[in-house]
C-alpha cells in the first residue's frame, strides 16, 4: 500500500513541477516579448474573419498566434490560403501543435519563431494581435516587405501613422477595435 501512495505522490509532484514550469515559461516569454498569449474571443473572431475574403489564396501570416484560437479559425475560413502562425512562447505553441495533431488543418503551419526575423515578402494578408510597442516596430517591416494592396488586420491595437480603411468596434465588454489596413503604393 505504501508503494502506491509514494507513486501517487511522485506523480502529483511531477505534474505540479510541469505546471509550474509551464507557468514560468509563460511569464518569461511575456517579459521577453511584452505581451502574454491571449486567446481571441469568438465575439472578436467572427467580425475579424468577415474582413478577409474566404477565397483568399497565397500565404496568410498570423503574428503572435498564442493558443491558436485565431490560427485555426483563419485556416478554416480561408481554406485556399496557407496560414503560417508565429508564436514564441513554448507552452501556447505546444498546445497549438497538440491541437493540430488531434484536429489537423492541412493549410495551417505553426512556427515557433520570432516573426521579426521572418520574411513577409510572399504574404497575401497579415493578421496580428500584439501590443502597441510591437505594432510600432512592425509598421516599417510591413511597409517595406509587403506588396502594395496587401491586407493587414489588427485586433485591438492600431498601426501608428497608418490610416485604416475600416475600423470595426466589437460589441463586447472591451469594445474591441479591429483595424483593416492596406499597404499603400510605394512612392517613386
Amino acid at each position: 500500500m505504501r508503494g502506491v501512495s509514494t507513486a501517487g505522490t511522485l506523480l502529483f509532484l511531477l505534474l505540479l513541477a510541469l505546471l509550474l514550469a509551464g507557468m514560468l515559461s509563460i511569464v518569461f516569454h511575456t517579459l521577453r516579448t511584452g505581451i502574454s498569449p491571449m486567446p481571441t474571443s469568438g465575439k472578436v473572431r467572427r467580425p475579424l474573419l468577415s474582413l478577409l475574403p474566404e477565397e483568399l489564396e497565397g500565404t496568410l501570416l498570423e503574428l503572435g498566434s498564442g493558443w491558436g484560437s485565431l490560427a485555426f479559425a483563419l485556416a478554416d475560413h480561408c481554406p485556399r490560403a496557407r496560414v503560417v502562425a508565429f508564436e514564441l512562447s513554448p507552452l501556447p505553441h505546444a498546445f497549438s501543435r497538440l491541437r493540430q495533431r488531434l484536429a489537423p488543418r492541412p493549410n495551417l503551419q505553426l512556427v515557433r519563431e520570432d516573426f521579426f526575423r521572418a520574411s513577409f515578402a510572399e504574404a497575401s494578408a497579415v493578421v496580428c494581435y500584439l501590443y502597441p510597442g510591437a505594432m510600432s516596430r512592425l509598421a516599417p517591416k510591413l511597409s517595406q516587405e509587403l506588396a502594395p494592396g496587401t491586407r493587414i488586420l489588427s485586433h485591438t491595437f492600431a498601426l501608428r501613422g497608418w490610416k485604416p480603411l475600416r475600423t470595426l468596434v466589437v460589441d463586447d465588454l472591451y469594445r474591441t477595435p479591429i483595424y483593416l489596413y492596406e499597404v499603400p503604393a510605394r512612392e517613386g
